[in-house]
């Protein structure tokens, strides 16, 4: 949703206040892989408890994320390859740092934090699962409230203020939502597909 309703207005942004970026030409993929160490380092800061560096460290590595794709488009050098590499390390990054605040609540021995952490991870890799597997029959498969942005966000926001739990709440519930909205939804458009074959 946000990248929906943002996507532009950032890339707009981004070339503004970055031109250094793309005066030359970066390999994205390069920008992705950067991205996706960044956010391994907040996973660690997570599992150790420091949610505010976490959370800086998590910010630094969601910017590389929105770079990769604005430098492929602006060089006219996106590929099929780099698409599927920043889906996948997207998936190991979003599964890394839940892995991390689990291994924090089990550190200090709170189970519930623990069960909410694994749903949200499990859950969040359903949300992008379910999109990536519809999009194989249903062309244009854009539908749910929570994408990887919002999720990313709340969990930042979570880890600046304090507040991780109520984000792991809020994300558990919107991420649900999601799954059933697709599920919804390709069931409705792989009907009307079948019908028409």
């Amino acid at each position: 949703m946000i990248k929906a309703k943002l996507g532009d207005r950032v890339e707009d942004w981004l070339l503004r206040g970055l031109p250094f970026l793309f005066r030359r030409r970066v390999d994205p993929n390069l920008l992705t892989v950067i991205g996706a160490l960044v956010s391994l380092v907040a996973a660690g800061c997570f599992a150790v408890g420091e949610f505010f560096a976490g959370g800086l460290v998590m910010l630094a590595g969601g910017a590389f994320d929105l770079l990769d794709g604005v430098v492929a488009r602006f060089h006219g050098i996106s590929t099929s390859f780099g698409a599927f590499l920043d889906s996948t390390l997207d998936r190991v990054v979003d599964m890394a740092l839940l892995l991390g605040l689990t291994a924090f609540y089990a550190r200090i021995g709170e189970p519930n934090h623990v069960l909410l952490a694994a749903y949200v991870m499990a859950v969040s890799v359903l949300v992008s699962y379910a999109q990536a597997k519809a999009e194989l029959l249903v062309p244009a498969f854009k539908v749910g409230l929570f994408e990887r942005g919002e999720r990313i966000v709340i969990l930042a926001a979570g880890a600046l203020t304090g507040w991780m739990i109520p984000a792991l709440w809020v994300v558990a519930l919107g991420s649900t939502v999601t799954v059933v909205q697709r599920i919804v939804a390709a069931y409705r458009e792989m009907s009307l597909i079948e019908e028409q074959s």
